[in-house]
């Protein structure tokens, strides 16, 4: 049988003392986690849908009524999990009774930030039928997040698969009113227990359901930002758009500053030197949404629907990609232009004050699409198109309504994933 070449240790270890230590313990470890042969890699299981054992709570919850529902502060009975070993790969996947985990102090999620975590909606259309919206989509940013910090990926296919029987065990627990979902929360941490500085041998998926209502308790109403370019949410090389937990705590001080001074968000701005060597304050998201721009262009006169590109800082949105495909569809044929560009804040200001700026809104799978007001920037507040007494502009109206449309099965549309019924 083959085996893998092991290579010596590199010369310049052995000269002192100083290298050789933590060289060769490092060059152990490596060793010893190289499988024999790659017979062995070829054993490693994959997430297997077919080999789930399901263990039913003995003391089931009481449903509360939709209006009584807070973001994200109530679950459901069970959760989904499935433990990956660097030997063994993906083991029988289970659902459980919904519980506390148990994790060793020196866990390497607590120490170095081995955690990822996607966000996606079950609906329950006029029917009584239980739907996800676009879930492939998830499962592949998922993969994509899990990858960039040395977790291990899964197969979305049979991801999906497993989360489709989780939520018709938990369906009871899906409000069947219009604008109530149930939140699904993949999370996926590293659970070696080391405090070296590695890839982790063996890590914990795991799934979890919150039934919820709107995601601002004010309703579909617009919102004010905060432009801020004193804290920086991603930058070039970064992870900005991947979903890693380690992304969203540093926005919760900058945030709660904004608040002080009454705005709902922060509007992250990116500033780096121009082709004319000012310095230029970039748009990139809104709190933890994708942002879109409506307005009229200066040099053409027709109309834009503006979103910042995937350099690499900003998160691929799955509801991002949904305004984007829908636009192109409805509304390019109607003479409007969709274009993903960088766009600053002097624009936006630029456009407000000669009236070709209308509308701003911020989409995301919590709140789907969030229209803004006003931005603080630069000790103004900058109109964002929206009449007196308005709540939402017309591309905002049409983007909910149409996406909502596919979630909850008013419109057949090969995004809506159908669970059962």
């Amino acid at each position: 049988m083959q085996k893998f070449p092991v290579p010596s240790l590199p010369r310049a270890a052995t000269r002192t003392n100083t290298l050789r230590r933590p060289l060769y313990s490092q060059w152990q470890r490596l060793k010893h986690s190289i499988p024999e042969d790659v017979a062995t890699l070829a054993k490693l299981a994959d997430l297997n849908p077919s080999k789930l054992s399901t263990t039913n709570t003995t003391t089931p919850k009481e449903v509360m009524p939709p209006e009584e529902l807070v973001f994200g502060r109530s679950f459901t009975d069970h959760m989904l999990s499935a433990e990956w070993t660097a030997s063994q790969g993906w083991l029988p996947p289970k659902i459980t009774p919904y519980q506390n985990l148990s994790l060793d102090p020196a866990t390497c999620v607590f120490h170095y930030g081995f955690e990822c975590f996607e966000g996606l909606k079950a609906y329950k259309d006029s029917t009584g039928a239980v739907r996800l919206f676009r879930p492939d989509k998830n499962m592949a940013r998922l993969n994509q997040s899990a990858s960039r910090i040395a977790l291990p990926t899964v197969d979305g296919s049979c991801l999906t698969a497993l989360i489709a029987k989780f939520v018709a065990l938990e369906e009871r627990f899906i409000p069947s009113v219009r604008g109530y979902s149930l939140y699904l929360r993949p999370t996926m941490i590293g659970t070696q227990r080391t405090l070296g500085v590695g890839p982790p041998g063996s890590a914990l998926l795991y799934v979890i359901a919150s039934p919820v209502g709107p995601y601002y308790p004010t309703g579909f109403k617009a919102i004010s930002l905060e432009a801020t370019s004193y804290a920086v949410r991603a930058w070039p090389g970064g992870v900005g758009d991947k979903k890693l937990g380690a992304n969203y705590s540093p926005c919760i001080v900058p945030q709660t500053q904004a608040a002080t001074r009454g705005f709902h968000q922060n509007l992250w701005l990116f500033s780096e030197q121009g082709e004319n060597g000012e310095t230029e304050e970039q748009v990139t998201e809104a709190g933890t949404m994708n942002v879109f721009c409506a307005m009229v262009n200066k040099g053409t006169g027709k109309k834009e629907l503006l979103t910042p590109p995937l350099d690499g800082t900003i998160l691929p949105g799955v509801t991002r990609d949904s305004v984007l495909e829908l636009a192109k569809e409805r509304l390019v044929p109607e003479g409007w232009n969709v274009v993903e560009r960088k766009f600053t804040m002097k624009e936006v200001a630029e456009a407000s004050d000669e009236g070709r700026l209308l509308e701003i809104f911020g989409s995301g799978t919590a709140a789907v699409v969030s229209p803004v007001r006003n931005i603080s920037w630069q000790s103004r507040l900058v109109d964002c198109g929206l009449k007196e007494g308005e709540e939402a502009g017309p591309i905002a109206k049409r983007m909910k309504a149409w996406i909502e449309g596919i979630q909850y099965g008013d419109e057949d549309h090969p995004w809506s994933f159908k669970v059962s019924g």
